[in-house]
């Protein structure tokens, strides 16, 4: 599935075509016998645990047409589309009946992707996405047509659509270090849309969040990827006898970083902290892949021109791979045929750059102590895996995934959007911000009741 992340890119292709996205009742019905396959692969034989009604209440209000859902979900781990997606289909209905809840149709969510993934994401992505009615979108320039259809599918119904407000995976979940505004705002768009045509059915955000925990076989498997990525930083296991656990994470991360900051020729400032050293890796690495491509760039300060910036590089590096013009360019001369496939083997080694500088973005949580929780250990030591994979040139697909014992799915109660109209046509921004806000709070209520 991740085929174009493991290997480097030598030849540009012809874009995706996606067909319009629709439910196929035949492909739902097939994936019942296969998807749960799939889903053991990616955590194992993990039991399900739904926390409160949340989920169940927004379900049977979206789906009976007394509301319109918006599910915002968190996106720590990278498979949380899957999931929720496999669970929605085939379990949730199941899951409600034992609290009471019947459902007036079958329940499903249309989930709201980055048009990127139907590029990296090989062609089994590409074949069951849109049959799913999964809705791309473009992350980095005006996506009008995308757009409407995110509305058109809201305000419609019934089915609740799903997206991150986190904007992309953020590898850890028990930390929220940005939401986006795009979620909020599709929310009160909807509002008004309905409002407009006077239909009196609420838009409600709800706000997801899915948890793994861990048995002793997560400590052991936490073990041997701790040992995997010391060996590859060159230390003997009696090198490393003696340390404590976190000095063992500490002595990985302090020589991953050093190669980082040698690679681009950053005089490592010892005084300063991990994280500011980090940040400088950081931003480097995306001036980098922005030189690379010829990008003038001119950063401003704040997080939201960073991930602009980033999202741009992303775009440009697939539009060099996938050419939307190449059917054109196919028939031309062998000179430009080999111009286009130099173009995506640099594309690629440029997104290298970027890989690791959304990575290292987030990659700022402090060190897991020995009395930390296990699932806090154990997610460290994923993303401290991480940390050396994107170093070594690696994407997502090289991530490596401890099976949790585990997966709690919680819902805070849901965000009347259409509640909040009066203030948000009077000022847009700050009904906006107002509202992300809460959103935020919310996930943080998770979060806190999860772990306590």
């Amino acid at each position: 599935m991740y085929k174009l992340y493991n290997e480097p890119i030598t030849k540009a292709s012809a874009d995706i075509r996606l067909p319009e996205p629709r439910i196929s009742k035949l492909l739902v019905f097939i994936l019942g016998f296969v998807s749960t396959v799939y889903i053991h692969f990616i955590f194992g034989f993990a039991k399900i645990f739904v926390r409160g009604d949340s989920l169940y209440e927004a379900f049977e209000n979206a789906l009976s047409d007394k509301s319109r859902v918006i599910i915002a979900f968190r996106h720590g781990n990278g498979a949380e589309p899957q999931l929720l997606t496999w669970f929605f289909l085939y379990k949730l209905r199941a899951y409600a009946a034992k609290k009471g809840f019947r459902f007036a149709r079958r329940p499903h969510a249309l989930f709201i992707y980055g048009y990127e993934v139907a590029r990296w994401g090989g062609w089994l992505a590409r074949f069951v996405m849109p049959y799913l009615g999964a809705m791309p979108i473009h992350h980095s320039k005006i996506d009008s047509k995308g757009m409407a259809r995110i509305y058109k599918a809201i305000t419609e119904g019934p089915y609740p659509v799903a997206l991150a407000p986190e904007g992309q995976v953020t590898y850890f979940t028990d930390v929220i270090l940005r939401l986006e505004n795009g979620t909020v705002s599709i929310g009160f768009h909807s509002a008004r849309e309905l409002e407009k045509n006077n239909i009196d059915i609420p838009v409600m955000i709800l706000p997801v969040s899915v948890h793994l925990r861990y048995d002793s076989s997560g400590i052991a498997s936490m073990e041997k990827l701790l040992r995997k990525t010391e060996k590859h930083c060159g230390f003997s296991r009696a090198d490393c006898k003696k340390d404590s656990f976190t000095e063992r994470l500490s002595k990985c991360r302090e020589y991953i970083l050093l190669l980082n900051e040698k690679r681009y020729n950053i005089q490592p400032d010892t005084s300063l902290s991990f994280n500011d050293r980090l940040s400088n890796v950081v931003y480097t690495a995306l001036f980098t892949a922005e030189s690379g491509l010829g990008i003038e760039s001119h950063p401003a300060a704040g997080d939201e021109d960073f991930f602009r910036r980033l999202y741009k590089v992303r775009h440009i590096c697939w539009d060099r791979i996938f050419i939307p013009e190449f059917e054109s360019l196919k028939k031309t001369s062998k000179v430009l045929r080999s111009i286009a496939d130099l173009g995506a083997g640099e594309a690629w080694f440029i997104s290298r750059h970027q890989e690791l500088a959304d990575f290292c973005r987030y990659f700022i949580k402090d060190i897991p102590q020995e009395e930390s929780a296990l699932h806090s250990k154990i997610e460290y030591v994923q993303n401290l895996w991480d940390f050396a994979n994107r170093t070594m040139g690696g994407a997502i697909s090289g991530r490596k995934n401890i099976f949790p014992k585990k997966i709690i799915i919680t819902a805070a109660p849901a965000i009347n959007v259409s509640s909040r109209l009066a203030q948000y046509k009077e000022n847009k921004k700050a009904a906006i911000a107002d509202c992300v806000s809460v959103l935020e709070s919310a996930y943080y209520d998770c979060i806190n009741g999860i772990n306590s």
